[in-house]
Formats: C-alpha cells, sequence, structure tokens
C-alpha cells in the first residue's frame, strides 16, 4: 500500500503541473485587452479667435471612454516638441462615461468641438478656456481613453494635423491691443498716423510704443489712439467709438508725444477718452499679445 503511494507521487506531481500550466494559458488570462485604434481629425469654420475640431472615432472600437484633444502653436511645437501642459501647450478631455455626454462615439461616429471657445457640458474639462491667437497655425493631438475593456489609442501625429486661425487682418469690428502693434510691425497696414495735429512715421510711432508711461497721460492716450487708429486701418468698424478719437486728436492738438517731443498731458485730463478707447479695443479684441513691456 505504501509501495503504491509513493510509486504514484511523480505522476500526481505531474499531473499538477499540467493543470497549473493549462490554468495559467487559459485564454481569459493570456488574451490582452484590444487598444483602441486613433481617432481622425479634421478642421472647419476658422475664425480669429476658434477653431472648430472634428473627431471621429476610430474602426472597429470607436471611442467608448471618450477622448482627449491636445493643441499648441506651430511655432512652439518646432521650439519646444510636443507639450500639453503650459506655457506651450493645452489640453481639453471629453470623458464618454459622465452622464449625459455626447463623447462616447461608436466606430466611425463624430463629434465637433470648438477650439477657443469650448461648449462646457458633461464630460468636458480643460487647463486652456481662452482663446485662440488669430493668423496663427496650431498643431492638434488626439487619442482615445482607455477603460476596463480597451487600452488607450496612441497619440496622433501633431504635424499631420495643423489648422490656422483667420487672419488678424480681417475686416469686421476685430480690434488689435497696442501691445500687439507694438510686437508685430510687419503686420502693420499703414506706414503713418497722425495724432493730434502732427504726422508721425511708423518708426515714431514705434518709440511712442516703447516709451514707458511715467504718468504722462498724453503717452497713454497716445497708445489707444495708435492702436484704435491701425485697428480701423485694418478693417475694424470705427462705428462704436465715431466720438472719441476725434475727441482725443482734439486733446492732443499740437502736442509732440514722447520721445518725439516733450508733450505732456495730466492723466486726469485724459483718463475718460483712454478708458473709452481701451475698453472698444478689449471688447473686440482678436489676439491675447497685449503685452505692454
Amino acid at each position: 500500500m505504501s509501495t503504491k503511494i509513493i510509486g504514484s507521487l511523480p505522476r500526481a506531481a505531474i499531473l499538477a503541473c499540467l493543470f497549473a500550466l493549462a490554468a495559467l494559458l487559459s485564454p481569459a488570462l493570456v488574451i490582452a485587452k484590444p487598444t483602441l485604434v486613433t481617432p481622425a481629425l479634421s478642421f472647419s469654420n476658422e475664425t480669429q479667435t476658434t477653431i472648430d475640431v472634428t473627431v471621429t472615432a476610430g474602426t472597429p472600437y470607436g471611442a467608448p471612454y471618450g477622448f482627449s484633444l491636445q493643441w499648441m502653436t506651430l511655432d512652439d511645437y518646432l521650439a519646444h516638441g510636443f507639450s500639453s501642459t503650459l506655457p506651450f501647450g493645452c489640453e481639453a478631455s471629453f470623458a464618454g462615461e459622465a452622464s449625459g455626454s455626447r463623447y462616447k462615439l461608436a466606430a466611425g461616429q463624430s463629434v465637433t468641438v470648438t477650439v477657443g471657445d469650448f461648449t462646457v457640458d458633461n464630460g468636458f474639462s480643460t487647463i486652456c478656456q481662452g482663446p485662440l491667437v488669430c493668423g496663427t497655425t496650431y498643431v492638434f493631438r488626439v487619442f482615445a481613453h482607455g477603460g476596463s475593456a480597451y487600452n488607450l489609442s496612441p497619440k496622433s501625429d501633431p504635424l499631420a494635423a495643423q489648422d490656422t486661425t483667420a487672419p488678424c487682418t480681417k475686416s469686421g469690428t476685430c480690434t488689435l491691443s497696442q501691445g500687439y502693434w507694438k510686437n508685430h510691425p510687419d503686420a502693420w497696414p499703414v506706414t503713418s498716423l497722425t495724432l493730434g495735429n502732427v504726422l508721425y512715421t511708423e518708426t515714431q510711432l514705434e518709440a511712442i510704443l516703447h516709451t514707458p508711461v511715467g504718468g504722462n497721460g498724453l503717452i497713454s492716450l497716445a497708445y489707444q489712439v495708435i492702436a484704435a487708429k491701425l485697428s480701423i486701418d485694418a478693417g475694424s468698424d470705427p462705428t462704436p467709438i465715431a466720438g472719441v478719437l476725434p475727441a482725443a486728436d482734439a486733446l492732443i492738438g499740437n502736442l509732440v508725444v514722447p520721445p518725439i517731443g516733450g508733450g505732456y498731458l495730466d492723466p486726469s485730463v485724459t483718463g475718460t477718452l483712454t478708458q473709452a478707447l481701451d475698453d472698444w479695443i478689449k471688447t473686440n479684441d482678436c489676439s491675447i499679445d497685449d503685452t505692454e513691456s
């Protein structure tokens, strides 16, 4: 009896090993989750501050958990490589599993989002809700979210998905700030302007925009008059400030703005007109580049 048991141990051990190996090789354990196919991107309805981006889910699995969209300017991409975080890059997430979400996509199904003016709805979140910059080329990257049944998709090639916002000089009510004109002299639509009764060349006007205000209301008013007149010459509608610009020119009169001359006005005298012009420009501003330094 004991001899039989001892003799059967190797066979029992072998069987146990075979059972264990069979369990390890079970299809439920060795077959990996499918990887989702990268969604496709297309673009439409470009404005000076927005781009409509259509995301189409891949075949055969779709994007059941939603997707993420990332973007940055082409110039920043070429200088720094791709980034989905500030200060160079941006990202928005569109969760498909959120209650009432429109971002759970079947294979071949599409949804359109407006980058620069997103609709805030169920499943949406972003670190970048601000407008895009006019006349600027952006690169975009997308991937489908993973989940319990699927792995996330590979990220798309950003250089294969580029689009450009409408030009800054497009006609309409769009305005551009004094900071924009100061930093983009190649975009100026004219080579001279009159401030008050004095004609200034483009070089002189650029010098004025680079001069610190230093408590001189004449300089701060000149900033806004220059920005307003350049915006109008580029196609902006001047109707909302039809009475403001003539009043500003009348106040400036024969004074010559520093550093071209030594003109001075107390800020208490220029404040109302300066603010009115600044408000008009900011209300219709199609750029975010209003740096004053």
